[in-house]
């Protein structure tokens, strides 16, 4: 299938504020839609310190040139200063979204603690991060969730018993192939997940030759490749939608050339026929040029 999910993780103040009113103008000229997944708590970015000594991250930061698509001001974030509220501070924003019929989502409430420490964290820790997403996006969208994403693809098996409790029909929390019902740990889940297929920029820029002029013909190379359901790109506002914005617009350009219909998750949800789905696991996996384990669905 020729079909590509366009999945915005908003990670940043600085990515809600300005990446994401840049995207909203690109998509507009393209006539496509998108699934936006917000922070929507404090920004507490300049905490990632801690992943210094994380295997491959400083091996990625040397890649990518964080300071230059993050910049200091958002890097010093929750640590020489207070981290800003997002979801306080650029509501508007987020409303805006909705406004413009993109389908809005939760990616979570403090984006480096999740991250973080999720994977090891029980469920009364779990419950109260997601509860708090939840009404902090409430109170800046003034409306309901249509989709949850998580930060990094770091869940725990509490965090799919808890999407499914809280109403949620699908999901977007971890790296694989194809949309499946899971399971993680003995704990099942009817909420579908529907998983990230495709590299993202910050994976692949800085190896084999690939940079920030010619990444996008890796995007679309592996775009090539069919899946049943197509492919789930998530971009990052913080990235295509301000240094990395021309890699955006070359990819829709060349996407639309190549007869690809963009779509959102929702849309590829209302596609499924669940009933022939796949019960998959999740477990933990390496992705190449990302530090760390992420959730993967299983083989």
């Amino acid at each position: 299938m020729k079909q590509v999910v366009l999945k915005v993780d908003v990670d940043t103040y600085l990515g809600t504020l300005h990446g994401v009113p840049a995207l909203l103008e690109l998509f507009e000229r393209f006539k496509v839609k998108a699934s936006f997944l917000f922070s929507v708590g404090p920004d507490n970015t300049g905490r990632a310190i801690r992943r210094v000594f994380r295997k491959g991250f400083l091996q990625k930061v040397g890649r990518t040139s964080v300071v230059s698509h993050y910049g200091l001001r958002t890097l010093m974030n929750g640590v020489l200063k207070p981290g800003p509220h997002i979801g306080r501070r650029a509501a508007h924003i987020m409303r805006e979204v909705a406004v413009r019929g993109h389908e809005v989502g939760i990616h979570c409430y403090d984006h480096v603690k999740w991250q973080d420490f999720v994977a090891g964290k029980d469920l009364n820790w779990t419950q109260r991060e997601m509860n708090r997403a939840l009404e902090a996006f409430r109170n800046a969208v003034q409306m309901e969730p249509q989709t949850i994403g998580a930060a990094g693809w770091q869940i725990n098996p509490f965090v799919i018993a808890l999407e499914d409790q809280m109403g949620f029909s699908y999901a977007s929390d971890v790296r694989g192939r194809e949309p499946f019902i899971p399971t993680m740990e003995g704990v099942s889940s009817n909420c579908i997940q529907i998983p990230t297929t495709l590299p993202t920029l910050d994976e692949i820029i800085g190896s084999d030759g690939i940079d920030s002029f010619n990444c996008w013909e890796t995007i679309m190379e592996k775009s090539h490749e069919t899946l049943n359901h197509g492919h789930v790109y998530t971009l990052h506002a913080e990235l295509e939608g301000m240094k990395l914005m021309p890699v955006m617009e070359k990819l829709l350009e060349q996407w639309n050339a190549s007869g690809f219909d963009l779509v959102t998750l929702n849309q590829l949800y209302a596609s499924l026929d669940i009933a022939s789905l796949p019960k998959q696991d999740i477990e933990w996996g390496e992705i190449e040029g990302r530090s760390g384990l992420l959730a993967v669905q299983a083989a």
